[in-house]
């Protein structure tokens, strides 16, 4: 047996046992503790196994790294499965000896298993160590535009200028009464919580927007919103006691060295019969009001750059390019 084999880690799935020592050597990458956000990571796969792929790698000494991924099905429109890695990590007095890619080829083989054929990821541009890993193991850049927005203690103030908007501004100006403005916004549609017998309407609207049935996909983000609502802010939209429009959204709290609690939005719909209805606005309003609340600083999306009403939209709202970058690992 050559040196290299001897040295090779042992790989197998994550389990609730490892939690401690995962905790452990990210904190160690980090500089801080993000308990909270690893346990969650953890607990999700253990609600929803298959929608999560975790490996871990082992020596003489125990746990030496470990990797952690999720099943996209249909975030903004996607057409087939993605494998999104969220978290990796390894021991420091092994970094340098192929760990991470022994991880890296595990979740490869798993993501090939089951016909997932891109695996996706992103990363800030300065975090030069995650960029060379990223790079190391055959990642190239997207076209797809990460782009995020302060949420500034909840307070919702789209931009008043002559940007191309997806829903017109009020007719009049409430940009000098901040709290007049957001109480317009979210007075456009009775918002609430998203709902398990809110499935059929939203597949409907999503059907009607993307042309394509996506209810399993649907049902697995209502899912996790129930399992852990501390995760999950969707919020659906109602005009008369009709959903016309929801957002799906959750809290994402440390991936790749995340420094402040961020919001991801995955997909927002408004029913093509209710455009420039202030839908959109009144889902957003409310979203930015409860992320104010549970002390999350920014909400992040990332979007196609052909996708010109949707971006246009954003833009008109606040958001801008964001200081992170994603990449695609085609696996063919």
């Amino acid at each position: 047996m050559d040196a290299a084999a001897a040295t090779k880690p042992a790989i197998r799935p994550l389990t609730r046992d490892d939690l401690d020592a995962v905790v452990a050597i990210d904190a160690a990458i980090e500089a801080r503790s993000r308990r909270d956000y690893c346990e969650r990571r953890l607990n999700a796969a253990l609600i929803e196994p298959k929608l999560h792929a975790q490996f871990a790698a082992t020596d003489k000494e125990g746990l030496s790294g470990y990797i952690l991924a999720r099943v996209l099905e249909g975030e903004f429109g996607r057409s087939g499965p993605e494998l999104r890695i969220e978290l990796v990590g390894v021991r420091r007095d092994v970094q340098g000896k192929g760990v991470g890619r022994e991880l890296f080829n595990a979740l490869g083989e798993w993501a090939r298993r089951h016909g997932i054929h891109d695996l996706r990821t992103k990363a800030a541009w300065n975090d030069h160590s995650m960029m060379r890993w990223i790079d190391a193991m055959g990642f190239t850049l997207v076209p797809d535009m990460v782009i995020d927005c302060p949420v500034n203690s909840g307070q919702y103030t789209p931009k008043r200028d002559d940007a191309p908007e997806a829903e017109p501004a009020p007719e009049r100006d409430y940009s000098s009464n901040r709290a007049d403005f957001e109480r317009l916004a979210r007075d456009n549609a009775d918002v609430r919580s998203m709902q398990p017998a809110d499935l059929a309407e939203i597949v409907r609207i999503d059907t009607h927007i993307t042309g394509r049935n996506r209810e399993n996909y649907i049902k697995a983000k209502l899912a996790e919103a129930l399992s852990d609502p501390a995760i999950r802010v969707s919020l659906t939209a109602r005009l008369d006691g009709i959903l016309v429009g929801f957002l799906m959204a959750r809290s994402d709290l440390g991936d790749f060295g995340r420094a402040e609690p961020v919001a991801v939005i995955d997909t927002i719909g408004v029913d093509p019969g209710f455009v420039h209805h202030g839908v959109g606005h009144a889902l957003l309003s409310q979203l930015f009001a409860n992320l104010g609340a549970l002390r999350i600083e920014r909400v992040e999306t990332v979007v196609a750059p052909r996708d010109f009403g949707l971006l246009g939209f954003l833009y008109d709202v606040g958001f801008k390019p964001s200081q992170r970058l994603a990449f695609v690992r085609r696996l063919d």
